[in-house]
């Protein structure tokens, strides 16, 4: 099975900037997307930003789209994502996920079936 680990959550004060990584592993298939989901407390999950691993497509929320930024490095099985002038509203448990390339998009990180344990992020 695919396994996540996600790191680099923490505390940050509004306006701040936080990286979380997520690295990958047990792997079957080799076009593959990632990405990342979040879910505030009470509130349902909102997918935040995907991209497919073997090129520069990426997605996001219209949300967060200017202040954060998703990379990925093919070699190491990890995504990355840079997030900028958090909110305290973006409190809540980011998870990394990821599932096999599927119709050619990577749009709909929801319906990734591998998922990490996520890690906390709190705006104040």
């Amino acid at each position: 099975d695919v396994q996540l680990v996600e790191s680099g959550g923490g505390s940050v004060q509004a306006g701040g900037s936080l990286r979380l990584s997520c690295a990958a592993s047990g792997y079957t298939f080799s076009n593959y997307c990632m990405g990342w989901f979040r879910q505030a407390p009470g509130k349902e999950r909102e997918g935040v930003a995907s991209i497919y691993i073997g090129g520069v497509s990426t997605y996001y929320a219209d949300s967060v789209k200017g202040r954060f930024t998703i990379s990925r490095d093919k070699a190491k099985d990890s995504v990355y994502i840079q997030m900028n002038n958090l909110k305290p509203e973006e409190t809540g448990m980011y998870y990394c996920a990821t599932d096999q390339l599927h119709g050619g998009s990577c749009r709909d990180v929801l319906d990734f079936a591998y998922r990490g344990q996520g890690t906390q992020v709190t705006v104040s």
